[in-house]
Formats: structure tokens, C-alpha cells, sequence
């Protein structure tokens, strides 16, 4: 059963971004075809942006794992939880950062949670990802 879900999807920006790619379509074709330009301009936007949307990465909490996109690690080797953001969030993708974490960073998500690992075999300290739901996602893990 999954207590705890959330898409990374880009944010509202990102789209914007790639919606910069229609003038610049438009403005490449208009001397040969302005319609052209225009059909073609629609086309690039959205062969950019559905494969933003259809490979956002996940995360999951079940009873008993916790998946971030492909990685998944059992809820029994899961040590302390923590949610940062702001400046913390900051100092913890950079200055604070252990060079042996698994980090799972989106630059369009402020907010990050570290999961201290306490599996003795592996060699990562901790995972520390980007969530727009910290505060839910480590009640989630919290919760047994």
C-alpha cells in the first residue's frame, strides 16, 4: 500500500522555456514557409515537452520501501529523516554535502529531504533528494 506519492514534475517555467522554441521555429522557417514555420513550431514544442512531462521521476513510500525514480531501498535500513529548505536546503546540496550521498536534485525544486542510511554494507551515508512535499514525505517515512 503507498502512503506517500509524488511526481517531480518541471515547473511552470520550464514550459515557458520550451515554449521559447516556437518564434525561434517560426522565425527559422518564415523565408522558406511561414506555415511551415508555424506547423513545425507546434511540433518542436510539444516533442519537448511530453517527454518533460512522461519521464518526470516519482517518489514512493509503501509499508515497506522507499523509491526516488529508479533507486529503491527498504524502509528497514532507513535511519533519521530530515526536510530542508530555504537556506538549509541550500547548504545541504552544497556546503554540507557528503561527497558519498546519493543525491537525486531537480534545479527547479527548492526544497530537499535527507534519508540517513543504516544498512552497515553501504558505503552511502545518506540519500538526499528534491521533494515539493518534504514535511508529508517524512511524516510518510516516520510513520510505521
Amino acid at each position: 500500500m503507498t502512503t506517500f506519492r509524488e511526481v517531480l514534475r518541471p515547473s511552470a517555467w520550464m514550459y515557458l522555456i520550451a515554449a521559447f522554441m516556437i518564434p525561434t521555429t517560426i522565425l527559422v522557417l518564415a523565408p522558406f514557409s511561414l506555415t511551415l514555420g508555424i506547423i513545425l513550431s507546434i511540433v518542436v514544442y510539444v516533442a519537448i515537452v511530453i517527454p518533460m512531462v512522461t519521464t518526470s521521476p516519482v517518489i514512493t513510500v509503501t509499508e515497506t520501501e522507499l523509491r526516488v525514480g529508479k533507486a529503491h531501498i527498504s524502509r528497514e535500513l532507513i535511519g533519521a529523516v530530515s526536510a530542508y529548505s530555504g537556506d538549509y536546503a541550500v547548504a545541504a546540496r552544497g556546503t554540507q554535502l557528503d561527497a558519498r550521498a546519493w543525491i537525486f536534485l531537480r534545479g527547479w525544486i527548492n526544497p530537499v529531504v535527507r534519508v540517513d542510511i543504516t544498512d552497515s554494507h553501504d558505503p552511502t551515508p545518506y540519500w538526499l533528494f528534491s521533494s515539493r512535499k518534504p514535511e508529508e514525505l517524512v511524516a510518510a517515512l516516520r510513520a510505521r
